[in-house]
């Protein structure tokens, strides 16, 4: 299990790969100007895959959620080191559709996007609702460098989408889908 912030690996270094159970993972290319964010890794996504070819991290991985790993696994043949990869390759395309949605359109699309993925039970688990989602979501920092915004800007959507004021849980819901409609 990996808390929140904790690096599950780091580019240049070697281990895996692993299965990701439960959370969100970030992925992020680590330049001189720091880290870019590149992909989110979800459950059921293959996280360093490199080790199956013998090629060190490509990137740095973080938690962004409490996150539950299955692994380092080893595969007990070729066959299934190919099947592992051709697994990891063909999520991909989703994963990059997936960062489309949190990079693109106004913040409140982005992070309308970024809730839906949040409140999957597999990701933060069971919500208990919107407040129960709002008191476990990621620092609002984190969510900011997410969806690309400024931390008040997010603050302000949040506070539209998600609001402290118990509501009715279906009004919470069409505001989202909303936002993701517009």
């Amino acid at each position: 299990m990996l808390a929140p912030q904790q690096i599950l690996f780091d580019a240049g270094g070697g281990g895996g790969p692993w299965r990701l159970l439960r959370g969100l993972v970030r992925l992020d290319h680590v330049g001189r100007d720091g880290p870019l964010l590149v992909m989110l890794a979800e459950p059921g996504d293959w996280l360093g895959i490199d080790a199956l070819a013998a090629q060190p991290h490509g990137w740095r991985a973080t938690a962004i959620t409490p996150v539950v790993l299955q692994g380092p696994l080893a595969p007990p043949d070729a066959t299934q080191r190919a099947t592992w990869l051709t697994e990891a390759l063909l999520q991909l395309p989703e994963r990059a559709h997936s960062m489309a949605l949190l990079r693109t359109g106004s913040v409140r699309q982005r992070l309308a996007a970024l809730l839906r993925l949040l409140a999957r039970p597999d990701v933060l688990g069971e919500a208990d609702g919107p407040l129960g989602l709002r008191r476990r979501l990621p620092p609002l920092r984190v969510l900011a460098e997410l969806v690309d915004a400024k931390h008040e800007t997010v603050c302000r959507v949040l506070a539209e989408l998600l609001p402290r004021q118990p509501v009715q849980a279906a009004e919470v819901a069409g505001a989202v889908v909303q936002a993701a409609a517009a």
